[in-house]
Order: C-alpha cells, then structure tokens, then sequence
C-alpha cells in the first residue's frame, strides 16, 4: 500500500491523519493538463479480463513477465502496480491507451507473477531504488529509450523515483496519491498514535510472527487491504483470484517482507543502490510533466493533494476522482487513468 515516510508526508499526518475522507483539493501548478482526445468510450471496470499471452525478458537481475499492448512502434507507456496487485490492475486501462496507438508495458514487479531472479545468490531485496532499477533494465532490454511511466502505490513511488534519478529516461509520469519518494531516516520517526494505526501492516511484517503469517495467510491478508484500502469498491472473487495468483511467487513474500522492514530502518539494503538512497533522502523535485490523482474514497493512508504539489516543478495538474474510489484507482476507475496518461502525454 502506498505508505510514503519521508519527512514532509510525515509531517501531513501529524495533521491530517484524522481527515483522510476529507475531500481532496483540485489544483495545479504552473499550467494545468489540456485534454487530449478522451481515451474511448467509457469502460466498466472488469470488462477486459485477460492479456494476451504474456511475454518474459531478461533485463538486469530478474527474468521479468510483463504484458503488452498495441503497436510495438507506438510511443512507449509503462504501467506499475503495487502491494498488494498485480498487473491486472492495468487490464481495462491498456486495451483504452493500445486503442489510442499506445504501446503498453506492463510488467511483474520483482516477487509477483511470472517475474524471476536469475540467480538463487541474488539477494531479495524490496528497497525502493531496486525496484526502481529494474524498471530501467527492463526499458535497456526493449531498446526503449523514453517512456511515460504511470502506476500507484509501489508503482507511483517507481515512476516518482525514475523520474528524480533517470529523468531523462522518463517523457512523464502519472502518479497516483502523488510524491512518495521516501527514506529510512524519515521512517524511524514515530507518527502520532492515530496515524500510526493506519500503518498496522508494517509493525507486523516487522516481526518474524508477521513474516509467517502472511506467508501462510497470504491470499486471505491481501484480500483484506484490497478491501479496507478501496471500501467501495464491491470486486467480486473472480476479480480478486486473478491478481492473487502473482502472490504465489517464490520470492513474494521476502520481497514485500524486505520492502517494510527496509522502510522502518530494520533491515539493510544493498551497497550498490547507497548512492541512489542518498539522493532520494533529499526529497528530490521532479521536474517531468506529471499528473497526480487520488480516488475520492482512498481507504489507505495518502496525503493531501496540497502536501506535494510543490514537488513537481514541471508542467503539473491534480485530478481527484469522484465515485467512490478508492487506493486501486486504474482497476476502478480505467477511463479515468488511461485520459490521465494519454493528456500528460500530448503535453508533454
């Protein structure tokens, strides 16, 4: 779940963790978004359910399985999911952009889905700038050199942190409960109690009872944060059973383990990724077009719109979207976030 800790969302909470239903502020800066043409009709949510036959490439560290969409010489877009999901969370969203002359990437995460380390000595580790890296080795393997890079939750704080470190790799982002980019120093710094609760996940994988636990409950815990982080959103089993099926990853488990911990200062990163962790300890400004978004009925913990507004220096605009949605918000609402991509594409 998106659970930025750097030091100024920390901040929000301190304030704003009694007013998470509040409704959210629509802003923008510099120049707002102008429309490109609409991404289709509307789709309802859960119309596409499948891909087709899903692809695997070696690229850095991993054998990652992605899924793609529309015309292999399209401009590039790259789709990124988070914890708990999977690459279905993209699947009304990519025949919308395809359809526009899109091409679509969608990968596995490193843990999820179809997605290998290529050697067992591999540490597995989930901090932020791997996850992050991988994205970049998966663009080197495609020969792409510039793609829109759009996601939420793990997916946002990737395309955010590809954005600070690789801005040149990156045409724009989309960015769903905004800037996330976070460090380990600023997770060490206590929340006040109600705040805290919102992050009860964390606590737990930080004990080894945690580790087992969602091991063994795996299916049944991501179900639970599928429903507590989008309270409105009725998905039915068919719905959920599919994203499921990418927790059964061999490494799932050390990954999103690793990623919370690491977060908390509990647990060590790799040397190599230090020089990367000291940047984003700055809270870089990112300078790409970006459009941020947040669900009118996001049920996990999120800043206000205005808490990161000034973190994006570039061309910015804010779309809350109404309807009851909630964390998950391009499985519930695809037409909103495929319009987002292809608008921050045409302006940028």
């Amino acid at each position: 779940m998106s659970d930025n800790i750097n030091r100024e969302r920390r901040r929000f909470f301190g304030g704003a963790a009694m007013t998470l239903a509040a409704a959210q502020l629509s802003l923008s800066a510099k120049a707002a978004a102008k429309p490109a043409k609409s991404a289709g009709p509307s789709v309802k949510t859960g119309s596409n359910t499948s891909f087709a036959p899903l692809k695997q490439i070696e690229a850095g560290l991993l054998s990652i399985g992605y899924a793609e969409a529309g015309p292999a010489d399209g401009p590039p877009v790259i789709l990124l999911h988070g914890w708990p999901y999977d690459i279905y969370a993209f699947v009304d969203v990519a025949p919308l952009l395809a359809a526009a002359g899109r091409r679509v990437i969608i990968p596995y995460l490193r843990g999820y889905g179809t997605t290998r380390f290529l050697s067992e000595a591999t540490m597995r580790n989930g901090q932020p700038s791997a996850i992050a890296a991988d994205i970049v080795a998966l663009m080197d393997a495609l020969k792409i050199d510039k793609a829109t890079i759009a996601g939420f939750d793990w997916g946002a704080r990737t395309a955010n942190i590809i954005a600070a470190l690789w801005p040149e790799r990156v045409k724009a982002t989309v960015s769903v409960s905004g800037y996330l980019i976070g460090s380990q120093q600023a997770g060490k710094m206590p929340l006040p109690p109600k705040a805290e609760l919102q992050w009860w996940y964390q606590f737990y994988f930080a004990t080894e009872r945690g580790r087992e636990g969602y091991d063994k409950y795996r299916h049944d815990f991501s179900k639970l944060i599928w429903q507590l982080a989008s309270p409105q959103w009725h998905f039915d089993d068919a719905t959920f059973d599919r994203s499921a099926q990418a927790f059964d990853n061999p490494d799932h488990v050390a990954i999103v383990v690793h990623n919370y911990r690491w977060r908390l200062g509990l647990a060590d990163g790799e040397a190599q990724y230090d020089a990367y962790e000291a940047r984003l300890a700055q809270a870089p400004v990112i300078a790409v077009p970006t459009i941020t978004m947040e669900g009118d009925a996001n049920g996990a913990p999120h800043p206000e719109p205005s808490a990161y507004a000034k973190k994006f220096s570039g061309r910015y605009s804010h779309r809350t979207i109404k309807g009851g949605i909630g964390h998950n918000l391009p499985q519930e609402a695809p037409k909103a976030f495929a319009d987002a991509v292809l608008d921050i594409m045409a302006e940028a």
